[in-house]
């Protein structure tokens, strides 16, 4: 028989064209389950969600739990045990559904989340768990319970009755966060109808973590400042930063921000807002707490 070279090249064309053949009617359906699922986990939570419309057997592998169990933090179940309610669920996207909604952890005084397209954490500190100066004095400061009204998620909200001294800070664990990501912070408050005083002077706020610090200034007022400066005699506006509405009701003003790369496991990130340097009385500012979540 004839075994030259155009039998084996016709050989190798027949196995070629079969490779051919299969890959191009080979669909996802087509993977083992174990490795479908394996690449979706390497996606994002809206990414999984997303895949989950393309059929019925892609969503059976985006819905399972060992898809989600990637997206849930890593020390969820140590978060798990300081819920102040338990949360009860039936898989692991169920409860990454249910953390995506605040919930009290540390005895009220802190609240949890993770975010709902990415899975990262937020927090959102409590006045309780503030270091408010003079907060205990009942002459500068007042605390009153939250009404269903105000939309407060603490039991509690610290009120100025009237002080020249503003001084507002906070402290997390930076192990507490979610590492490769960046994080803003944020002073959640509102006005009462008498407030006086508080944006006559720019507050300076600032965010530390080892030896990383940001620094700036703010208007506690929904009213745009603007600063002339003279930089090389050309006149430049700068717009202050002021206080933004939420949609919860609230206002909140940035504080700072920093990139969490990881580093920082044994370190604390200090958060602060003061305005000392003027001599007025200010008063009518409501502090429901700070919030620490991603950056966009």
């Amino acid at each position: 028989m004839f075994t030259g070279p155009a039998v084996s090249f016709a050989a190798d064309y027949k196995v070629c064209m079969s490779i051919n053949t299969y890959t191009a009617t080979m669909s996802l359906e087509d993977l083992p389950q174990d490795c479908f699922q394996l690449i979706l986990s390497l996606t994002s939570p809206r990414d999984a969600c997303r895949s989950a419309l393309v059929s019925f057997w892609i969503r059976a592998m985006a819905d399972s739990d060992s898809v989600w169990e990637k997206f849930l933090p890593e020390d969820c179940s140590e978060i798990m045990s300081r819920l102040i309610t338990p949360i009860p669920y039936s898989s692991n996207k169920d409860l990454f559904i249910k953390l995506c909604d605040p919930n009290l952890i540390d005895g009220g005084k802190k609240m949890f989340s993770i975010e709902k397209s990415t899975g990262k954490k937020c927090y959102i500190l409590s006045a309780r768990d503030l270091s408010i100066t003079w907060a205990c004095n009942p002459l500068y400061w007042c605390w009153k319970r939250s009404q269903p009204a105000s939309e407060s998620r603490f039991a509690e909200v610290a009120e100025l009755r009237t002080i020249w001294w503003l001084e507002i800070c906070g402290t997390m664990k930076a192990q507490m966060l979610s590492p490769n990501t960046v994080y803003g912070a944020h002073l959640v408050t509102k006005l009462a109808s008498r407030a006086y005083g508080l944006d006559s002077l720019p507050s300076e706020v600032a965010l530390e973590v080892g030896d990383f610090k940001s620094q700036g200034s703010v208007y506690l007022s929904t009213n745009q400042k603007v600063t002339e400066v003279d930089e090389n005699v050309r006149p430049i506006r700068v717009l202050e930063e002021r206080l933004r509405e939420r949609t919860d009701g609230w206002m909140e003003i940035e504080m700072g921000s920093f990139y969490n790369d990881g580093c920082y496991c044994n370190k604390d990130v200090k958060m602060s807002l003061k305005e000392v340097k003027g001599a007025h009385l200010k008063g009518g500012l409501i502090v429901g707490g700070i919030e620490i979540r991603p950056k966009h």
